[in-house]
């Protein structure tokens, strides 16, 4: 497998795949690159600040988790947003636009459509991947009243991993987000060379692999599986049949769910290479990565090399992971 290869250090340099575009975090510093209709290459940079510099206890184990994931989501959405203005809608704006943008003006406006597109984006992967299997494994009672409660946890528990797969495989068919999944990839091959200390050519990235064991969709496939663990203890020790019941300790889980998550990817990050265990553990995640990202253009790797570049420490090891 090309994922084996062995790398001179793991960095904590991360992306994003926009539209025509790559968003790279550093540890002092996040970038936006995209390539524009003219096909020249926009860049803008940002200082980071960091909330658990203000308050230390949002950086400790288990709670920086949830923390960081919606600290990258809410980046995540406004570099989207950033990255479409390249690429505008020609349909005029509606009506309900053009008075949000009149009463609440553009910054108002673009923070409550962040704020909602995060809310949004959260709450439709709790349904998706928690409540609505608790729901319909629930409707199953009514049919067989007797089914038993650890046959429930699992089916619950298959239910979670095939709606994730179905949601996958749907948006990888979607025209419009095959060429994102190819910056998807772009990032991931830009990573591995420079983790390999290769120099940052279009001719070293290529030959990367596209699949890397810190990715998002890696990420989200353990939340899953973590989420099905601690269910099944949870309701195996406190038997639970009510559904709303069920629904609320499943969300009353999550933050502990994700923190344990974020660990996990943390120690996978740092001994995949050498760690038999680690390569067997990561294996069904980036298996998925094969949904979510494809083989990059030169012009995406252009993309995706520069945007790495704008993020690197001005102290050599700073990024090490």
């Amino acid at each position: 497998m090309a994922e084996n290869k062995s790398c001179a250090f793991r960095t904590s340099i991360g992306g994003q795949a926009l539209i025509e575009g790559i968003l790279m975090r550093g540890p002092e510093r996040q970038a936006i690159v995209v390539r524009d209709q003219e096909g020249q290459l926009v860049e803008k940079t940002e200082e980071l600040r960091f909330i658990r510099d203000r308050y230390p206890i949002l950086g400790v184990p288990l709670i920086r988790g949830t923390v960081n994931f919606l600290d990258s989501m809410v980046s995540g959405v406004k570099a989207l947003m950033y990255s479409a203005e390249f690429y505008p809608d020609e349909a005029e704006p509606s009506r309900l636009e053009q008075w949000l943008e009149k009463h609440l003006g553009s910054k108002k406006l673009e923070s409550a459509v962040v704020a909602l597109a995060v809310a949004l984006g959260v709450g439709m992967s709790i349904f998706l991947f928690l409540v609505l299997p608790t729901f319909l494994t629930g409707g199953l009672l009514h049919f067989v009243p007797d089914f038993p409660l650890w046959g429930r946890n699992l089916l619950e528990g298959i239910l979670k991993i095939v709606i994730f797969l179905i949601y996958l495989i749907v948006c990888s068919r979607q025209k419009d987000i095959y060429r994102v999944f190819q910056y998807h990839g772009a990032e991931h091959k830009t990573i591995f060379c420079y983790e390999a200390g290769l120099p940052l050519t279009v001719e070293n990235v290529r030959i990367q692999p596209r699949h890397h064991p810190r990715c998002g969709t890696s990420f989200l496939f353990v939340v899953i599986f973590v989420s099905i663990l601690f269910s099944g203890v949870v309701f195996g020790l406190w038997p639970i049949t009510n559904v709303w019941l069920r629904t609320a300790v499943h969300l009353l889980l999550l933050p502990l769910v994700v923190g344990v998550t974020y660990e996990f990817n943390r120690w996978v990050g740092r001994h995949v290479q050498e760690n038999r265990l680690a390569r067997i553990l990561t294996a069904p995640g980036l298996w998925m990565q094969n949904f979510t990202t494809n083989e990059p253009d030169d012009a995406m790797i252009e993309v995706a090399i520069r945007s790495l570049e704008l993020v690197l420490p001005s102290e050599k090891g700073k990024d090490a992971w």
